[in-house]
């Protein structure tokens, strides 16, 4: 696929001077509603779609559509015919530029200098369909709605997966939890005996291709790169994951956690710190790049505005694509202003497992961004949740809320200390 140069310098421009391209010309348009796009990694096409709408100016919104779920992301021109969408709190955009048949070619590609991939995309307005065109279709030879325990190949027990399926006729809505979190919502179509699924929301793209077996066996392989991860299936109405606060624990002799970070504002801030004494904290692990992590973001920051007047306190400790405060500061004043986070957002470091093993030396099995540890007002962790499942998942949703607002209830209502 080849683009145009005048893509590449703007790319380069914005990415590294920080400085708009402006021009007094006038804007090419883009036209509005549904279009869809194709990102190419290696010979796999990864589709996805998405609305446009005006908004104001020269400024534009762009919809991801994954089954029920819709992102909304701010576009705006950078040349009077490029644009730049940016992602939300994820440090990546979407260049694009508009051809002259009124097209998209353009690339997603990571706002950290030399970090991630530059993938390519092209993109079509009025095209509504995933995979598969209208008029295209291929009876499917199963409905493959519900749950399936996933196993993974040559992988131990913790890595199996939950894949929960919604079929109607030749469209396929789903979405796959892990130990680490979720897919996030995914959309694709059954053909005959296979099925492929896709996913955009804005930190990259997801892909599954698989194939039924028969109405209680599929296999197949997740994964958008070269070497996806291969699978195989099992309908199973209870399946379920390895238990999420069984997984990571505190070290023989450790019953407190001890660490002092600074927040936004270069200050350093202490567990120990009066400001969380007799209360109970909530401390997550988390990072602007990682979708789990703003899912479980979207469910914290309100709970804590509703019940923070209980005696309870909450830590953001980040960890971020750099090791570097003042592009700390940049990606977390994004996600503290865009769902208003009022609790202490503290920098801890570098995203990377044996970073926070050195930060939190208490911590045992440390396997995943967002990790939840939670804090009596004796100051002694009561409990650690490995992961993420957000509202997409469903009753695995609906469940964890059910237990954290039972947990949180009881250690709320204990006497201090």
């Amino acid at each position: 696929m080849k683009f145009n140069n005048l893509l590449f310098i703007l790319t380069v421009s914005v990415l590294f001077s920080g400085v708009s391209v402006k021009s007094q010309a006038q804007n090419k348009p883009v036209k509005e509603g549904i279009w869809r796009g194709v990102f190419k990694i290696g010979e796999l096409d990864v589709p996805f779609n998405f609305e446009v709408k005006k908004k104001q100016g020269n400024e534009l919104v762009v919809t991801a559509v994954n089954g029920d779920r819709r992102d909304d992301f701010n576009a705006k021109y950078i040349t009077p015919d490029s644009l730049l969408v940016t992602l939300n709190t994820f440090e990546a955009g979407l260049f694009a530029k508009i051809e002259n048949d009124g097209s998209l070619t353009g690339v997603h590609k990571s706002l950290v200098p030399g970090a991630g991939r530059v993938i390519p995309f092209i993109a079509k307005a009025g095209q509504a369909y995933r995979f598969i065109e209208p008029g295209k279709e291929i009876k499917p030879t199963a409905d493959i709605s519900g749950k399936w325990l996933i196993k993974i190949q040559g992988d131990k027990p913790t890595a199996d997966r939950v894949a929960v399926f919604e079929q109607k006729g030749n469209k396929l809505n789903g979405i796959i939890l892990s130990i680490t979190g979720d897919s996030r919502e995914l959309q694709g179509n059954v053909q005959g005996d296979e099925f492929v699924l896709s996913g955009y929301t804005g930190s990259g793209p997801s892909y599954v291709k698989g194939k039924i077996i028969d109405g209680k066996t599929i296999e197949g392989a997740i994964g958008a790169s070269a070497t996806p991860t291969k699978f195989s299936g099992t309908k199973d109405d209870n399946a379920a994951l390895a238990d999420a606060y069984a997984l990571t624990f505190l070290k023989p002799g450790y019953d407190k956690l001890d660490f002092t970070f600074p927040d936004l504002n270069g200050n350093q801030v202490s567990l120990s710190d009066e400001k969380y004494k007799g209360k109970v904290v909530i401390i997550e692990l988390l990072g602007t790049w990682c979708p789990n992590c703003i899912d479980q973001v979207q469910f914290m920051a309100p709970w804590y505005k509703e019940n923070k007047h209980l005696g309870v306190e909450a830590i953001g400790l980040a960890f971020e694509a750099k090791d570097d405060l003042e592009f700390a500061k940049k990606t977390l004043t994004k996600l503290k202003n865009r769902y208003d986070i009022q609790y202490d957002l503290l920098f801890a470091g570098k995203a990377d497992k044996e970073v926070v093993a050195q930060k939190l030396v208490a911590l045992k099995e440390f396997l995943a961004f967002p990790t939840t540890i939670i804090v009596g007002r004796d100051g002694k962790v009561k409990e650690i949740h490995t992961g993420f499942s957000g509202k997409g998942t469903g009753q695995f949703y609906n469940d964890y809320v059910k237990k954290w607002n039972a947990d949180l209830a009881k250690l709320i209502a204990e006497p201090l200390p």
